[in-house]
């Protein structure tokens, strides 16, 4: 007798989480689920979602182009949605930045920015220069490639068999200084343990990948400028690439389109996901420089990028992608960007006053409150506790364990962004 498939939900343990929510349907920032609640989300599901769930005008561009092309094979061919895609994120790159590689998701955009960076020396008959560097509290995906970059967490810790090994360095994590000082009198000396490494193996040392200027996964912990400045310059110095994953930050996040653009820093690789289609659809995308490229550019067939996904650059997702970037052209998206950081200045700055508030952090949309924990970290016995608080309330807050954040829709108002502050204030007043 068969019986009946069930979805395993991911970051859910049957034994101990509720059933999940069926959600019918869903706009602007609430999701309407089919017992008739109305949850505001405040976390942009999983940090995809930029201009609202099912902004009629990305919706509507899906379906124009899915009565033209819905995918198409892009090894050989191209189409009109993707090279409109490569066009309109040019007006937002650096310069430096030249070519643009399609996958499928984040993880898939750090997998193939590693690859490339390994490859691109392999190509030069450097093939020594294969180790890579990422840094401590870093999250990149759930791959393997991608895990091996990520942080020991309780994400890898069942696949250690699976991460090839990296060197690990000291990350900006200024609520707790991996060298005990403090940032108001600090000079980023974070970042010797990282210029130690690569005076010793820069000849060996392919790339560094960095989560530029906010690790997400980690925490939520925001980075000084100078320390992804320093970065960069260490890199520059010793021929290593450095790899900027954006995949959480790219599209606004921080303020700026990029992260690296807060920094004046340009990498030698980038990967975007997450918010390039303004949450409707999945797609990854890796970016490099004119270099990079051309030492795949070769009569050698061993040379060629042996790498690609079967729905790389689908046509319906570049028409959301497209359709995500002209808002940004036709709308006042950075008007709206700078009240959710107004807001978010505003309210942290009175949550840093309790008691049982450690650390409160703010970089453009996101902001972060790190609770005092002896239990600290993504198991935190309080994490289950303060997200079942905020659905009972109609707030959808997935805590990173002991550190609560807000990262909503660009098109939250203040008043439902207050809102979701006064729900964290009475959580941590009920529960704390």
């Amino acid at each position: 007798m068969n019986s009946a498939l069930r979805i395993w939900h991911p970051f859910t343990n049957s034994a101990l989480d509720p059933p999940p929510l069926q959600v019918e349907r869903a706009e602007g920032v609430y999701l309407h689920t089919k017992d008739g609640r109305k949850i505001l989300d405040a976390i942009s599901s999983w940090w995809v979602n930029l201009h609202g769930h099912a902004n009629p005008r990305i919706a509507a561009a899906i379906a124009a182009q899915a009565r033209k092309l819905e995918h198409v094979i892009l090894a050989g061919f191209t189409h009109e949605a993707a090279e409109e895609l490569a066009e309109r994120l040019r007006k937002w790159l650096a310069p430096e930045l030249t070519h643009l590689f399609f996958s499928d998701d984040g993880s898939t955009a750090v997998e193939v920015a590693l690859k490339m960076a390994v490859q691109f020396f392999s190509n030069q008959q450097r093939s020594e220069k294969c180790e890579i560097v990422a840094l401590e509290h870093g999250y990149h995906g759930d791959t393997a490639g991608a895990m091996s970059v990520s942080d020991d967490s309780p994400f890898t810790e069942p696949f250690r068999s699976m991460r090839y090994p990296v060197h690990r360095v000291h990350s900006a994590y200024c609520y707790r200084c991996p060298v005990g000082l403090k940032r108001e009198s600090c000079h980023i000396e974070c970042v010797q343990q990282l210029e130690s490494l690569l005076a010793e193996r820069g000849d060996k040392i392919a790339a560094v990948i960095v989560e530029p200027l906010l690790q997400g996964a980690g925490g939520m912990i925001v980075h000084p400028v100078e320390f992804l400045q320093k970065v960069r310059a260490l890199c520059t110095k010793h021929d290593v690439m450095l790899i900027a994953d954006e995949v959480l930050t790219g599209f606004g996040r921080t303020g700026k389109m990029f992260a690296c653009d807060l920094a004046g820093v340009t990498p030698d690789l980038m990967c975007l996901s997450k918010g390039i289609t303004g949450g409707f659809l999945t797609m990854g995308v890796t970016l490099c420089r004119d270099r990079v490229e051309n030492a795949f550019r070769s009569e050698d067939r061993k040379h060629t990028f042996y790498h690609g996904h079967s729905y790389t650059g689908n046509a319906l997702a570049c028409a959301a992608a497209n359709a995500s970037l002209q808002i940004f052209d036709d709308e006042p998206v950075f008007d709206r960007i700078a009240m959710i950081a107004r807001i978010h200045a505003e309210r942290l700055e009175q949550f840093r006053k309790l008691h049982e508030v450690g650390q409160t952090r703010q970089i453009g949309t996101i902001g972060a409150i790190e609770l005092r924990a002896e239990d600290a970290g993504y198991l935190s016995a309080m994490r289950p506790k303060l997200y079942q608080f905020f659905l009972e309330r109609g707030v959808l807050l997935r805590p990173l364990g002991n550190v609560v954040y807000v990262l909503p829709p660009y098109v939250i108002s203040a008043g439902e962004l207050h809102r979701v502050y006064d729900v964290i204030e009475e959580a941590i007043q009920t529960l704390i």
